[in-house]
């Protein structure tokens, strides 16, 4: 994994969230060994819109669960739409229980 960009690694371990489970910024910088760098994932969850394959940027949220990353989606509800059309529930812009929903990468994948 080392020889591709920051971005391409996030977008790799974001592609590997599954429908209705989320995660966080922190989380997958953590994952990458970049602990300290999740306004980074961020940037490249804003930047995901074009890529191919597709990323499922709206499977990231904030380590409480707030969809902070909103308002790169078009419409202000878009990213909660994309959600719960995949079963995620979000009652004022905060993923409801996210702690048993919430997917975490040093966890679910082998490092």
């Amino acid at each position: 994994m080392d020889k591709l960009s920051f971005y391409d690694q996030v977008y790799q371990v974001v592609r590997l969230i599954p429908k209705g489970r989320v995660s966080s910024y922190g989380a997958i910088a953590s994952y990458l060994g970049t602990r300290g760098s999740s306004r980074m994932v961020g940037y490249a969850m804003n930047a995901a819109h074009s890529t191919f394959p597709p990323v499922p940027a709206q499977r990231v949220v904030n380590r409480n669960g707030l969809l902070t990353g909103k308002f790169h989606f078009g419409s202000a509800d878009m990213m909660q739409q994309l959600l719960e059309n995949e079963g995620v529930k979000v009652n004022n812009d905060k993923v409801v229980d996210f702690k048993n929903i919430f997917w975490d990468p040093a966890i679910e994948l082998e490092l």
